[in-house]
């Protein structure tokens, strides 16, 4: 990871910092979201790089860094990390499955689900992960911190699927390094939070986990409270 100072961010997927030797460059920003708290400029900056010929913008944004509190970024990562527990079974509420298949059609077959994980003598799970990076004062992480339609239709189907009799999941992956439980943004999305009452009552099983976030490693770290 090269390190540095974010001095802005802009058009969604794109940041420029300044890094340690002084020179300033546009990277990539992986995160269609608002990164509400995320984005202050003058935070410190890690970033990666591809090493591609073909990238017009090699390096990519990864984590902020405020106060001694770190925030990864870039969204694919939370998936990633819930790719790497399942793989090694170390993620106890979603144990005793020996298939899982990415990006899967949802049980409706209106999109994709994140992760669909089968064993023959078990129903199928469909699991949708989120990742919280917004935190309010007192250490609570609130998702989404803009509109959503899309994380809303997300858990519909899952309810639906939860009522069909299989085993529907939302997996709140918490990449803030300061944040200690997890909520519904009602104030932010009414539409999100109502939707995640009715997967609730559906049967659809809410999760949050925290993250572990070095320069050397990100991993899954310990299950926090989800209201």
């Amino acid at each position: 990871m090269e390190t540095g100072i974010l001095l802005r961010r802009y058009k969604r997927f794109l940041a420029d910092i300044q890094f340690e030797d002084g020179r300033v460059e546009t990277v990539h920003c992986p995160n269609t979201g608002a990164m509400t708290g995320c984005c202050v400029a003058g935070s410190a900056a890690w970033c990666s790089f591809s090493g591609s010929a073909t990238r017009k913008y090699p390096r990519t944004l990864e984590v902020i860094e405020q106060a001694g509190d770190r925030i990864v970024v870039n969204t694919s990562r939370a998936n990633d990390l819930i790719h790497d527990a399942l793989r090694q079974r170390s993620l106890a509420p979603l144990l005793g499955y020996d298939e899982i298949l990415r990006e899967a059609s949802t049980f409706d077959g209106s999109g994709r689900v994140d992760f669909l994980l089968r064993h023959q003598s078990r129903p199928a799970c469909y699991v949708e992960v989120k990742s919280v990076t917004w935190m309010q004062p007192g250490g609570e992480g609130l998702f989404p911190d803009a509109v959503s339609r899309r994380a809303t239709k997300h858990l519909d189907s899952l309810g639906e699927a939860a009522r069909a009799g299989n085993r529907a999941v939302v997996l709140f992956c918490v990449q803030h390094s300061a944040i200690k439980s997890v909520a519904a943004a009602n104030a932010v999305d009414p539409a999100f939070g109502k939707s995640l009452q009715r997967a609730r009552l559906a049967g659809v099983e809410v999760y949050a986990f925290n993250s572990v976030i070095s320069k050397d490693r990100l991993e899954l770290g310990a299950e926090l409270k989800c209201d």
